[in-house]
């Protein structure tokens, strides 16, 4: 199972075993292109068969856990071209975007509904894609100093994100509203405080305390942790979170739609003519002085 971009490590203690699905393309931050979501997809899909197995833990090599969606590609992945003003091909039809983004939602629900314990173990960077992740994990434990939230909104997205009720549920409707309106990031302490992880604990802990967490999760028995899952499962239904990832996708699918007018910044536009990393640079320098 173990790749150049993805490790799968499993470890059997007396009463069942803990998967570590480690992310490892650090060069990038851990960001999550279409073959990097695959591979995840598939290596859950391995802990989930594997009857041995009771916890899943994902985690992030280098120095973040994710640093979300990889916007190089961002709207290319749809068949929307080059973005460069030469490309005459159409604009990305609907059933296009529906279906990317159907699948992205998808690769989330499974988290979410996973049949085994999931713990986020975050230090780092967590924005965006990696925090939806780590939303839909059962449990979370964050590093004091990682850098959790959503600047990806700065895109333009206003608000609209794949796992939005999840989010209300955890932090309230005001404070994920905040943190999606204004795309700042805060630190572990604070995301502790206002409960949008479980715990934090000093980076050079975070291992240990992680992998003792995930240990005394296999204390639990299997048929356990199965109807545990299931029932909860249920309490989602009867609540309404389980509606978060087909209106998320819609959302998104919508969002790609935006019309831009004279002097609104457009990510596009700009990556298009400056680059990825400037066109970046450009989107948060706006904020300078009125939330960063």
């Amino acid at each position: 199972m173990n790749t150049e971009i993805l490790i799968y490590e499993k470890e059997d203690y007396p009463e069942g075993s803990v998967v570590t699905i480690t992310m490892n393309k650090p060069e990038t931050l851990n960001a999550l292109d279409i073959e990097f979501s695959r591979e995840i997809d598939a290596a859950l899909k391995k802990a989930e068969e594997d009857d041995d197995v009771k916890v899943v833990v994902l985690k992030g090599a280098g120095k973040a856990f994710s640093a979300g969606y990889d916007l190089g590609p961002v709207y290319f992945v749809y068949g929307g071209g080059t973005g460069k003003p030469e490309d005459k091909t159409r604009r990305p039809s609907q059933r296009a975007r529906l279906a990317y983004d159907r699948w992205r939602s998808e690769s989330l629900r499974r988290i979410f509904l996973l049949d085994k314990i999931t713990i986020a173990q975050v230090h780092g960077y967590c924005i965006g894609g990696g925090l939806y992740m780590s939303l839909c994990c059962d449990l979370t434990i964050a590093a004091e100093d990682a850098k959790i939230g959503h600047s990806e909104q700065r895109l333009g997205f206003s608000g609209a994100m794949y796992v939005f009720p999840i989010e209300v549920m955890l932090i309230g409707q005001k404070k994920a509203r905040e943190l999606l309106l204004t795309g700042k990031l805060i630190d572990g302490k604070e995301a502790e405080r206002i409960g949008l992880v479980n715990q934090v604990f000093p980076a050079d802990q975070l291992e240990e305390e992680t992998r003792k967490l995930a240990q005394s999760m296999t204390l639990l028995p299997r048929d356990g942790i199965a109807i545990g899952k299931a029932t909860a499962r249920l309490a989602y239904d009867s609540m309404g979170l389980s509606s978060a990832f087909g209106q998320g996708y819609l959302g998104h699918t919508m969002f790609t739609n935006t019309r831009f007018e004279p002097g609104e910044f457009n990510f596009l536009k700009r990556r298009r003519d400056v680059g990825l990393r400037s066109a970046v640079k450009e989107r948060d320098e706006r904020y300078k002085g009125l939330i960063d």
